[in-house]
């Protein structure tokens, strides 16, 4: 397992690491008064009191999807410094103060993992930061596949795991005790998609075939079986089903076939790398569907945007995170403008939902008052915020019985001059879609 701290991974932070404290105990009569002082629980004894709580961040740091993986751990790491430093004028849950006020202001210490976008290393990763890192809780994995592997490792270690990024809606139908997903799943970003166009049908524009492009695996596999069922049930026409190789180094062939099918709508699930290869095919063949949706958090990363230009602008994403609404709601605003000024980069989706799965999961540790896994885990299941205590356009985080987030949603945005807007639902909406969609020429 390639592991590092966060003080070790999160390099524009480093001046601003601060040391571990030290306990000093004279006597047993010492170290009992502590652990009653922390209100830590069971495995939280001797100098592991006041100690940094451990939790495992497991992103793909490497490898085709790196872009995004480092974009999902600067989330979680700036989640981190907001809990660890003191950040009072930020309006979130831990904000204020140092570390966990419930475990006796411990801080936390964020290790980073590179899956390297591998199944079987991500399991194996998990299990090293548990038994031999002592991390007491999971994040991760951006990658569905990854994340399922993962996951299903905590499980049998009885420790949670918070994901944020994967939206694979089989993760949370497999009936985990220890997993928790606080971001949207496929479902709830496709009942968005078909909701717009629901309304476009509305105003007489053509929407009636659709197609989808996916990659074959896991995620890509997933979101178009979910896909496909809501569009029957919605009354949409699936005039094809394309998939391809992720690891494809060209994806001409296959947008011939979507052409062939002449669909008005394409639905696409993708990391980055295929997304950049499909403008591509794209531009080569001359050819664009009147709407390209986009499901994959790569059309959100900020590799691909900068690597297409002009090339992918009118297609349309879903996304549960927008800079648009985070600039009218000031916390939301000023993580954004923190995480801007730390990594040099904008927040996206990416980092966003994994910065709020990191706030979340840091917020049952203090509830729990301990760093015992059965006390994390009811806390989590326990837990209840207000969309306004997050950075998202949520109405909350509330956990249904299958570790679902029930408050979490979504709003259709649209690629225009490279950056994003919202043009869907109309209470958020900062500009009217453009349909059929053309790219800049």
């Amino acid at each position: 397992m390639q592991e590092t701290s966060t003080q070790d991974a999160r390099r524009p932070l480093e001046p601003q690491v601060r040391p571990r404290s030290v306990v000093v105990r004279a006597g047993a009569v010492l170290a009992v008064a502590a652990l009653a002082l922390t209100g830590c629980g069971a495995g939280d004894s001797g100098s592991e009191a006041s100690d940094p709580v451990k939790i495992a961040a497991l992103y793909p740091l490497s490898g085709a999807v790196a872009s995004q993986g480092l974009d999902t751990l600067h989330g979680a790491q700036l989640a981190v410094e907001i809990v660890n430093g003191d950040h009072p004028t930020i309006d979130l849950p831990l904000a204020a103060g140092k570390g966990l006020p419930n475990l006796g202001g411990r801080t936390v210490d964020l290790l980073s993992v590179d899956t390297q976008g591998d199944p079987q290393k991500g399991a194996s990763d998990a299990d090293q930061a548990v038994t031999g890192k002592g991390a007491v809780a999971l994040l991760g994995a951006y990658q569905s596949a990854v994340t399922k592997a993962a996951s299903q490792r905590a499980e049998r270690l009885e420790v949670p795991f918070v994901n944020g990024e994967s939206s694979s809606v089989e993760l949370t139908e497999r009936g985990l005790k220890w997993f928790f997903r606080t971001g949207p799943s496929d479902a709830t970003f496709a009942q968005s998609f078909f909701d717009f166009l629901d309304d476009l049908k509305k105003a007489g524009k053509s929407t009636q075939k659709v197609a989808i492009f996916h990659g074959n695996e896991d995620y890509g596999n997933g979101g178009a079986k979910i896909t496909t069922d809501l569009a029957k049930v919605r009354g949409y026409d699936v005039v094809a089903d394309v998939s391809y190789d992720v690891t494809a180094a060209d994806l001409t062939s296959q947008v011939q076939q979507l052409r062939s099918a002449d669909p008005e709508v394409v639905f696409v699930l993708s990391y980055s790398d295929p997304a950049t290869k499909l403008v591509a095919a794209l531009k080569q063949l001359n050819w664009y569907p009147s709407g390209l949706l986009a499901y994959g958090g790569g059309f959100v990363d900020n590799a691909f945007l900068k690597g297409v230009g002009t090339d992918a602008d009118g297609m349309m994403t879903r996304s549960s995170w927008s800079a648009e609404i985070a600039e009218k709601r000031p916390a939301a605003k000023a993580v954004a403008d923190l995480f801007q000024q730390l990594y040099g980069a904008a927040m996206t989706e990416n980092s966003a939902r994994s910065f709020t799965s990191a706030m979340t999961l840091m917020q049952a540790i203090d509830k729990a008052g301990s760093t015992d896994s059965e006390k994390i885990r009811v806390a989590l299941e326990a837990t209840s915020i207000v969309g306004e205590s997050t950075i998202m356009p949520w109405t909350g985080i509330d956990f249904d019985e299958k570790h679902q987030n029930s408050g979490a949603q979504g709003v259709v945005e649209q690629l225009t001059n490279g950056s994003y807007q919202v043009v869907f639902p109309d209470s958020v909406a900062s500009a009217s879609a453009r349909w059929p969609f053309h790219p800049a020429k």
